[in-house]
């Protein structure tokens, strides 16, 4: 069915269309036509992470055979931000009894998965520019992932696209339910005939990129349904609005362990606290290594309060080695300090499940070459963290007290915005002189985290946190 001509009735101009033709058309030229192609599937476990009981989907000589109940969690890696929300809502399937099963769509030898990887190399780069060169940053990066991405007209472009993705999914049952993390996903598994498709949209700025039509939107929050219902913005005229059967707000997109724990480390976070015990700070460094400046500042800064016992450092180098040798070049004092968990999981597992207790203070540093231990590091310590030092993604979301770093392009505004109003967060900390003064503050003045916890007990009860849950009731219930 064509998705580009027409938008939730919303009619495309022809100079639009005929350029996301020409889209596909160069994919296709690029990297072959496997329209007629039949790509079978299979199982493999994802063992680094048992916590969430996730298999695999890969390329097989067979028919697939799925476990009973399953829920398939497509995604794309597009930094980490869009692989962590799959793995909470693959962990909110395990809790509703449901199989997850993980179908990252750019990791196949198909051409949808070459034309994804493609699409994502250009962002990255686009993406490590903006935090290298100001001026580009202020009139390309910005503008386009703010507004650029906004139009209805590059949906127009993106569903035209994922119709390659649509042989990947000749083995899914029709109404299996699927929960797409990307847009993309989402998208393909429409263009495929599937019927239980729920596209959890991430971020808190409505944008045409994220159209899916065909499947059920979710959305976290009040000011994301409104834009996304009206679709805001998205062409100089009013639009059509999105159909009731379209749009629903969930919550926030939350791991199970999390969620279920809240009460639990909000009590242990103020029981620090309340006896003096160092601060724990989380930095999320991450693989890109975006802001890399800010997070060396704020660590050369916290280095004397971890010195005086009034502050502990962990920090998350992703999947990129490369940032610890700038820590190292930066701070040759850092090394001697540090507790390191280099592709160590179990050994960095093991640790975090003593921190209920006292722990012995200093520096941790740790790094994972394999992708779903880099991410996943983060849940693990983010339990027993006291604040959470991150750029307002999809961390923002996050029920744990977070200080916010800069912004890392303009969709993710909206996303600190909100926080800071839930009450969950403190506001968006731009420089490196804002972030230290407020590291200053939140160790002083141990009243604002106290707070901060309080808040995010109460947003529990509010039912903020379950949109992990309500996606997948969504999904199983289908339209």
């Amino acid at each position: 069915m064509d998705r580009t001509s027409v938008i939730f009735g919303n009619p495309i101009d022809a100079k639009t269309v005929k350029k996301a033709e020409k889209s596909k058309a160069k994919f296709l030229k690029k990297f072959g036509d496997d329209t007629n192609k039949t790509y079978h599937l299979g199982l493999e476990p994802i063992d680094q992470i048992e916590e969430i009981g996730i298999r695999n989907l890969v390329l097989s000589d067979k028919p697939l055979e799925l476990p009973k109940d399953p829920l398939i969690v497509g995604n794309i890696r597009m930094g980490f931000g869009h692989y962590r929300i799959a793995m909470a809502i693959a962990s909110c399937a395990q809790a509703l009894g449901r199989t997850p099963v993980w179908m990252d769509l750019a990791s196949f030898d198909a051409t949808g998965s070459k034309m994804i990887r493609s699409q994502n190399d250009l962002y990255s780069l686009g993406s490590k520019l903006s935090q290298k060169i100001g001026l580009f940053n202020k009139l390309v990066w910005e503008p386009m992932n703010s507004e650029g991405f906004r139009k209805i007209t590059y949906n127009a472009a993106d569903q035209k696209n994922s119709e390659l993705l649509a042989p990947l999914y000749a083995d899914l049952p029709k109404d299996v339910p699927y929960v797409g993390t990307h847009v993309w996903p989402s998208q393909g598994a429409v263009h495929a005939g599937l019927t239980h498709v729920v596209n959890a949209i991430p971020d808190n700025w409505p944008m045409g990129l994220h159209l899916a039509e065909g499947s059920i939107h979710a959305v976290q929050t009040p000011f994301a349904y409104l834009g996304y219902k009206k679709m805001n913005g998205f062409a100089k005229t009013a639009l059509k609005p999105m159909p009731d059967d379209a749009l629903v707000r969930v919550g926030h997109y939350i791991d199970h362990e999390l969620v279920e724990n809240i009460e639990h480390d909000c009590a242990k976070r103020i029981e620090r606290l309340e006896t003096g015990a160092p601060v724990r700070f989380l930095m999320t460094v991450g693989g890109a290594g975006a802001g890399g400046d800010l997070y060396l500042a704020m660590t050369k800064h916290l280095l004397p309060y971890v010195k005086a016992k009034k502050a502990e450092l962990w920090i998350n180098f992703g999947d990129h080695l490369t940032m610890w040798d700038v820590f190292k070049k930066n701070m040759p004092e850092l090394e001697s300090q540090c507790r390191t968990f280099f592709n160590d999981y179990k050994g960095l597992h093991d640790w975090a499940q003593t921190l209920d207790g006292a722990s012995e203070g200093g520096v941790t540093v740790f790094c994972h070459s394999d992708i779903f231990e880099a991410v996943y590091s983060t849940n693990l310590l983010m339990r027993k963290c006291d604040v959470l030092v991150t750029k307002p993604s999809e961390l923002a979301f996050y029920p744990v007290p977070k200080l916010m770093m800069r912004h890392i392009g303009g969709h993710e505004v909206y996303g600190a915005i909100y926080a800071r109003e839930l009450g969950d967060s403190t506001f968006e900390c731009e420089t490196a002189s804002a972030l230290c003064d407020m590291i200053d503050t939140l160790i002083s003045d141990k009243a604002i985290l106290k707070a901060l916890c309080t808040r995010i007990t109460e947003l529990k009860g509010t039912g903020v946190y379950n949109g992990g849950y309500e996606v997948v009731k969504l999904a199983i219930r289908g339209k």
